[in-house]
C-alpha cells in the first residue's frame, strides 16, 4: 500500500476513533434533536445560509465516513428547513457523501480486491459493466441493504464515478422525499396528542409502504426494459397456455380450469409425460412383478418347502403396459377436456413473450396469445458421449419398456435411483446384471450406511456391483459388446449383451423458442423464487425448472406456477422447498425427507441422531422383513426434526408421518404421544421417538422420583 493510501487510511481511522471516543453520535439522535429543536430553529432563522451550509457539510461528513445517523439527520432536515429546502439539501448532501465513500473504498481497496478475487468477481464485473446503473438504481430505490454498504461495495466494482453519482441522486430522491416529509411532521409535535395527528400518521404509513411502492416501480421498470422490442397484444385469447402435459403441466392446467381461467394445454408426445409412460408407473409395475418372484424364492423362510413360478418375460412386460393403460384415463385428453382444459396434440414454439405457435399432429398450425405461459417441457435420459456407445446401441428408461426378450447379460451404467431400481429388478427377472458406477458407492446422495445395506442386498442377489469404475470406451470385439472401464489406474473389460444407460436426466431446453426469446438456462431454465423466467409472465415448472426431478415436486411447483401466473400482480407466492420427500424403490426401500448427515456436515448444521433398528420390530419379524432402520436428525437438545432417513419395507409409506411432522412443526414428543396400531410397521416411527425420549430423560428429576418412591415404601 503506497504512502497516499496509508495517509488517507490513517486520517479516516483518526476521524472514526474521535467520533466514537467523544461519543459524537449522541448529537445525531432523535432525542437530542427534539431537546434542542427550539434552539436549532432559532439559530436557523437568524442565520439561514450558515445553518444550511453547516447542515450540508455535517451530512456529507456523516455519509462520507459511513457513520450512523443519516436517517435522523434526514428527519431533522425536514423539521428544520421544511420540505423543499430540506429535500434539496439532503438530496445533494447524501449523494455527494455517498460518492466520497465510494471513492475512498475504490482508492483504498479496489485494486487489492480485484487482484485477490478477480477470477471470482468476473461475472459480477461483467454484470456491473453491462447494467451497473440499473442495479444501483434498484438498490437505491428498494433499500434491501444499508446505503453505506452499497457505497463501499460499489467502489470495488468498475462502475464509473459519474454514473454512481447521478444514479444515486435519482434513486435516493423518492426515499429522501418520504423521510424529509416525515421530518416536517415530527417538527410539529409539541404534545402527546400530536402523535395522533393525521398528517404524522400518514407520513409514517408512507414510510412503511414506500419499500413496497418502490419495489413495484422497480419491477415495472425492469419489465419495461425486458419487454422492449416486443409488441404486446391488445387482448389475449387465453389466460394461460401450458407447454407440456406431464405432471407439472397437467396440474397447472387443472388448477387454471378449476378457477375458471381459459387454459390451453399443448403436448407433442403423450399426455401423462414421463411418469405415466416411461417412468414411475411402468417401473413400479415391473418392480412389483420382480418382487413377487423374489418372495417366491424365499418361500422356505415362510415355512413353505417349495414355491416355483413359470413366467414369460414378454408377458411381464405386457402386464406393465396394461398397468399404464389402466392409469392412462387419469391423465387423458377426455378427462381434461371435461374439466374445461383445451388440449392440443402438437408442437409448441414461443414466438413472443405472449404468443405460442402450435403445429398440430393432425395438420396445420396457428398462433395463440395468452397473458401468461407455463413451460413444463420435462426432461429426458442423459446419454454420456462415451466413444463407441452408438455402435453398441443402448437402452434408457424411455425405451427399455419396449423389450420383450430378457437380456442374458445386462450392463447398467449408473448407480443412482433409476439405475439401482432397474438393476435389482432385471436381476430378479433372471438377467445376469452388472452395475457400473464411477463413484465409490451407489446411491451417493444417501448416507454411507444406506448405500452399504442396498449393496449388501445386491450382492446377496448375485448382482455384480463395480464401484470406482469409469466408463471409457465401448467396443465390439469379434461380435461381442465390451465396455472398457478404468479402475484403479487399469483397464477393465466387461462383456455384455444389452446396455442400459441410467446416469441421470437432463431438462428439455431446445426446440420451443427459449433461445429466440433470450430465456436463460444452464442445466435447467433459470427461474426466480416465484418460478418466473426472464419474462415475468413466463413461468417454468417441473423437471425443466429443477432443482428436484420428482413427480410429486413437479405437482408441487405446478400449484405455484398456476396461481402466480393467473393472479400476479395481485398476489403471488414464493415456492416452498423446505420439506421435499423422496424414495428409491429398491429392496430394502429407501426414503428420505429433509437433510441427512452428509448434508448436515456440508452445511455446518448442528444436529444429533436417533436411530431405531427395524430388525427389532414385531411386525417386521412376522413379515420376514426384519431389516433396515430409521434415523432421525434433530436440533441438539430439542425434538424438532431436521431430516429422516428410513431403510426398510414400505419406507416410502412410513416417511409420510415425518413429512407431515416437518411441514407443520410437529416434534418427536408429539409422535411418541400418538397411538400407532399394533402390530404395524408404522410403530417404528413411535419407537424411534421413544429412543429420543430415553436419551433426553431428565436424570436428576428421575433420581428424586426414585427417592420419593423409596420414601413411600417406608
Amino acid at each position: 500500500m503506497n504512502a497516499r493510501r496509508l495517509l488517507l487510511l490513517g486520517a479516516l481511522a483518526a476521524l472514526l476513533v474521535t467520533y466514537f471516543a467523544l461519543d459524537l453520535g449522541r448529537f445525531l439522535s432523535l432525542d437530542y434533536f427534539k431537546g434542542q429543536q427550539v434552539a436549532i430553529e432559532s439559530w436557523r432563522a437568524a442565520h439561514p445560509l450558515q445553518a444550511a451550509l453547516a447542515f450540508f457539510i455535517v451530512y456529507v461528513a456523516v455519509t462520507g465516513l459511513s457513520l450512523p445517523g443519516a436517517a435522523v439527520m434526514t428527519l431533522a432536515g425536514g423539521a428544520v428547513f421544511g420540505l423543499f429546502w430540506g429535500l434539496l439539501l439532503v438530496s445533494f448532501a447524501s449523494s455527494l457523501g455517498a460518492t466520497l465513500a465510494f471513492l475512498a473504498s475504490r482508492f483504498l481497496l479496489r485494486d487489492w480486491v480485484q487482484k485477490r478475487f478477480g477470477e471470482h468477481l468476473r461475472a459480477i464485473n461483467a454484470g456491473i459493466g453491462r447494467d451497473g446503473g440499473f442495479y444501483l438504481f434498484t438498490l437505491r430505490l428498494v433499500p434491501i441493504f444499508p446505503f453505506f454498504v452499497i457505497n463501499l461495495m460499489m467502489g470495488l466494482t468498475p462502475l464509473r464515478t459519474w454514473s454512481f453519482y447521478w444514479v444515486s441522486q435519482l434513486g435516493m430522491l423518492a426515499g429522501t422525499l418520504v423521510y424529509v416529509n416525515a421530518g416536517t411532521q415530527l417538527a410539529k409535535i409539541d404534545s402527546l396528542a400530536g402523535i395522533l395527528s393525521p398528517a404524522l400518521l400518514g407520513s409514517f404509513v408512507l414510510l412503511g409502504i414506500f419499500p413496497l411502492i418502490a419495489k413495484k416501480i422497480v419491477d415495472a421498470l425492469a419489465a419495461r426494459k425486458i419487454y422492449a422490442g416486443w409488441q404486446k397484444p391488445a387482448r389475449f385469447e387465453r389466460n394461460l397456455i401450458v407447454i407440456g402435459a406431464g405432471s407439472a403441466g397437467l396440474v397447472t392446467a387443472y388448477i387454471a380450469a378449476a378457477v375458471k381461467a381459459r387454459v390451453t394445454l399443448i403436448e407433442k408426445h403423450k399426455l401423462g409425460g414421463d411418469c405415466l409412460n416411461t417412468g414411475c408407473v411402468p417401473s413400479k409395475a415391473l418392480i412389483r412383478s420382480a418382487k413377487l418372484l423374489s418372495q417366491l424364492r424365499r418361500s422356505a423362510e415362510f415355512g413353505i418347502r417349495s414355491a416355483n413360478a413359470q413366467f414369460d418375460f414378454a408377458e411381464v412386460m405386457e402386464r406393465v403396459q396394461r398397468v399404464v393403460k389402466a392409469i392412462e384415463p387419469h391423465d387423458s385428453r377426455e378427462r381434461y377436456t371435461e374439466l374445461g382444459v383445451e388440449v392440443i396434440e402438437g408442437s409448441a414454439r414461443l414466438v413472443s413473450p405472449w404468443e405460442v405457435e402450435i403445429t398440430r399432429h393432425s395438420g396445420g398450425s396457428n398462433r395463440l396469445s395468452a397473458r401468461s405461459i407455463v413451460i413444463a417441457a420435462g426432461a429426458r435420459p442423459f446419454v454420456p458421449p462415451i466413444p463407441g456407445i452408438e455402435e453398441v446401441g443402448y437402452l434408457t428408461s424411455d425405451n427399455v419398456w419396449e423389450l420383450r426378450e430378457l437380456p442374458r447379460r445386462l450392463l447398467i451404467l449408473g448407480g443412482g435411483p433409476i439405475g439401482c431400481e432397474l438393476t435389482q429388478t432385471f436381476a430378479r427377472l433372471g438377467a445376469s446384471v452388472t452395475q457400473v458406477e464411477m463413484a465409490p458407492r451407489i446411491m451417493i446422495r444417501e448416507d454411507p450406511e444406506v448405500s452399504e445395506l442396498v449393496q449388501q442386498r445386491f450382492r446377496a442377489e448375485d448382482i455384480a456391483v463395480l464401484l470406482d469404475h469409469r466408463a471409457r470406451e465401448f467396443v465390439v470385439d469379434r461380435g461381442e459388446k465390451i465396455l472398457i472401464a478404468e479402475h484403479a489406474g487399469h483397464d477393465v473389460r466387461i462383456a455384455f449383451d444389452e446396455l442400459l444407460v441410467a446416469v441421470g436426466r437432463v431438462a428439455n431446453l431446445g426446440g420451443y423458442g427459449l433461445e429466440e426469446l433470450g430465456i436463460t438456462s444452464g442445466r435447467t431454465i433459470d427461474t426466480n423464487e416465484f418460478l418466473q423466467t426472464r419474462y415475468p409472465n413466463i413461468y417454468a415448472a417441473g423437471d425443466v425448472a429443477g432443482p428436484f426431478q420428482f413427480t410429486h415436486t413437479a405437482a408441487h411447483q405446478a400449484w405455484y406456477a398456476a396461481v402466480n401466473a393467473l393472479f400476479d400482480p395481485f398476489r403471488k407466492f414464493r415456492v416452498d422447498y423446505s420439506v421435499i420427500p423422496w424414495a428409491t424403490f429398491v429392496e430394502p426401500e429407501v426414503a428420505r425427507v429433509g437433510i441427512n448427515e452428509i448434508e448436515a456436515r456440508e452445511r455446518n448444521i448442528a444436529y444429533e441422531t436417533t436411530t431405531y433398528g427395524i430388525d427389532d420390530l414385531d411386525r417386521a419379524i412376522a413379515d420376514g422383513e426384519a431389516h433396515g432402520f430409521i434415523k432421525v436428525l434433530t436440533v441438539p437438545g430439542k425434538d424438532r426434526i431436521l431430516g429422516v432417513t428410513i431403510v426398510g419395507e414400505h419406507a416410502g409409506d412410513l416417511i409420510a408421518e415425518y413429512v407431515l411432522a416437518m411441514r407443520h412443526g410437529i416434534g418427536l414428543n408429539k409422535i411418541l404421544g400418538t397411538i400407532h396400531i399394533y402390530p404395524t410397521l408404522a410403530e417404528a416411527n413411535k419407537y424411534v421417538a421413544g429412543n429420543w425420549k430415553k436419551a433426553h430423560a431428565p436424570q436428576e428429576l428421575l433420581e428424586w422420583v426414585a427417592r420419593f418412591h423409596a420414601w413411600r415404601r417406608g
